[in-house]
């Protein structure tokens, strides 16, 4: 028991949902999807400063220096 009044409540959300609609800025939401006109070469180049072109990191994804699991 105790069910009927966590049904009540999606029951009247769902209802809310269905029959009651938002103001929506559909201008708004045409700029938001239409994206900002950079492609992704324009991102890259935003984040060079942070990646470290250096080859050492490599190492660590070669398989024969990973440590062996102790007992």
């Amino acid at each position: 028991m105790g069910r009927g009044r966590a049904k009540a409540k999606q029951t009247k959300v769902a209802r809310e949902l269905k029959y009651n609609t938002p103001n929506t800025d559909l201008a708004a939401l045409q700029r938001e999807l239409g994206g900002s006109g950079k492609s992704d070469r324009d991102f890259d180049d935003d984040y060079k400063e942070y990646v470290d072109d250096d080859d050492e990191d490599q190492a660590d994804d070669d398989p024969d220096n990973w440590a062996r699991p102790t007992r």
